[in-house]
């Protein structure tokens, strides 16, 4: 059952980035967070606003307890090591600090990154931009991420990244990121 068909706080906001369903018993969010570039700029503005927003949605399911899970394209790189070596992107929104900060900040309310929870050590990239032939050379950036609320955390068995798909011809830039819960 569809809970949310926009994220909440700003009623003038018409950009399509944010769905919600209730789903056996767990309320999954899926959202597509904004770029943010050029940054500096109204985009770059708007991205960490939106953000903001979400936090603020993330802290309310955590407050009721809510078993969710909150599943997309953050467009934000949570730190150095969920990217190659790279200094191309020093500019890019997905990396300033700003946008990692918003990211920790909804990580503390103590959500669970899914990923990284379950695989500490490996660089998990969920995207390879089609140009200089990043994919081939696994010069990729981990964007998607799932949060798993502490109501959920317990549940979590498996995640992962299913980067295969990446590589058939005509693919999206994005890999599927998933998770298993018990």
């Amino acid at each position: 059952m569809v809970t949310q068909t926009s994220l909440p706080g700003d009623t003038s906001d018409r950009q399509s980035r944010y769905i919600e369903a209730a789903v056996a018993g767990i309320l999954i969010g899926c959202l597509y967070a904004p770029n943010g570039n050029p940054q500096p700029g109204p985009k770059f503005e708007y991205k960490l606003a939106w953000l903001a927003r979400l936090r603020r949605h993330a802290a309310k399911l955590i407050r009721d307890g809510v078993p969710a899970v909150l599943a997309g394209d953050y467009n934000v790189v949570p730190t150095p090591f969920d990217m190659y070596s790279s200094k191309s992107w020093a500019k890019d929104a997905l990396v300033q600090p700003e946008s990692r900060a918003a990211f920790k900040r909804i990580l503390n309310q103590g959500w669970v990154d899914a990923i990284r929870a379950l695989h500490p050590d490996a660089p998990m990239y969920t995207f390879w931009h089609y140009l200089r032939k990043r994919w081939e050379r696994d010069a990729g950036l981990r964007l998607d991420h799932l949060l798993v609320s502490p109501a959920l955390s317990e549940r979590l068995a498996y995640s992962g990244v299913d980067r295969g798909v990446r590589g058939i011809e005509g693919a999206s830039d994005h890999a599927p990121a998933w998770i298993v819960l018990r």
